[in-house]
């Protein structure tokens, strides 16, 4: 998320930016390192799935995670995108508050949902000067 809201931010807006890809790339390490050494695990609770992965020092990756994801979208300059961040702000709060336990597999339907912004910020975007 940081990268693609780097690439498609103007230029005025890309240093602000440099966080969040900071943080995006450890915090995308972390998460590799976990799933490359496992265990990853799946269970179903409830109506939901609930997954693990084997992380080091679990709430500084999920806040690096957030912080990377929210944080590009709310610096990012473009108000379509900064929308979609304090959407994804208010999810991820919800979800968090309402299916602790369960927080991966609500995020995820949730950020399904959010997508359709996204949609209409691709579709809403004038192509750039000498492009299709």
């Amino acid at each position: 998320m940081p990268a693609g809201v780097l690439l498609a931010a103007a230029p005025a807006a890309r240093r602000r930016l440099r966080g969040p890809v900071a943080v995006g790339l450890a915090t995308a390490a972390a998460l590799a390192y976990g799933l490359a050494n496992g265990p990853v695990t799946a269970e179903i609770r409830g109506r939901t799935l609930g997954y693990g992965v084997n992380v080091p020092w679990t709430p500084l990756v999920l806040t690096g995670y957030l912080f990377a994801t929210l944080g590009a979208l709310l610096l990012g300059g473009d108000r379509r995108l900064r929308t979609l961040g304090v959407v994804l702000a208010v999810g991820a709060l919800a979800c968090s508050a309402l299916w602790r336990l369960e927080f991966a597999s609500t995020w995820c339907a949730f950020a399904a949902v959010a997508s359709l912004l996204v949609l209409g910020w691709v579709r809403g975007r004038e192509p750039a000067a000498g492009g299709p």
